[in-house]
């Protein structure tokens, strides 16, 4: 299971952030951005948290959690692989590629390995269409893939 990332130590530290931010204007995406790397994630408690500090309507922070891509009510895994689903890499297999990640490591789309190991997404284009089918593991881009290159790609993680 992934560590707990919810410690005194960690809510101490978005209170630092907090503090920093709150007479800036614009502060509100910094502060998310920091509270996620401290946390993985942005669920309702640290949103509340921010909405006190910042003084910014809940309802307004919770549309720009879940209007941005970048943020995640969930923590994520420890990878996150992303399958781009764009025009180029569903025309040369994207889907298969998704379909053999969900056999090796028993997860779907939008889900993460119970383990903490692994989160699955799809993704629009990520630029990189003459590599066509394109999967990314975090930082680290494959391409050119065909079905049979999954397990060797998740075996590195």
């Amino acid at each position: 299971m992934a560590k707990n990332t919810f410690t005194a130590e960690n809510f101490t530290k978005l209170d630092q952030v907090i503090q920093k931010y709150a007479d800036k204007k614009g502060a509100l995406i910094p502060v998310l951005n920091d509270a996620q790397k401290i946390f993985g994630c942005l669920p309702m408690e640290i949103q509340k948290k921010i909405s006190e500090g910042l003084n910014i309507a809940l309802a307004e922070i919770y549309g720009v959690v879940t209007f941005y891509s970048q943020f995640s009510l969930e923590p994520k895994g420890e990878y996150t692989i992303g399958v781009c689903l764009g025009t180029a890499c569903y025309v040369k297999g994207a889907q298969k590629i998704i379909d053999r990640i969900k056999k090796e490591i028993s997860i779907g789309v939008g889900e993460t390995s119970p383990n903490g190991k692994f989160t699955l997404e799809a993704t629009r284009c990520i630029g990189a269409c003459g590599l066509a089918p394109v999967l990314t593991v975090n930082e680290d881009v494959y391409g050119r893939l065909v079905e049979g290159d999954v397990p060797g790609i998740l075996e590195k993680y």
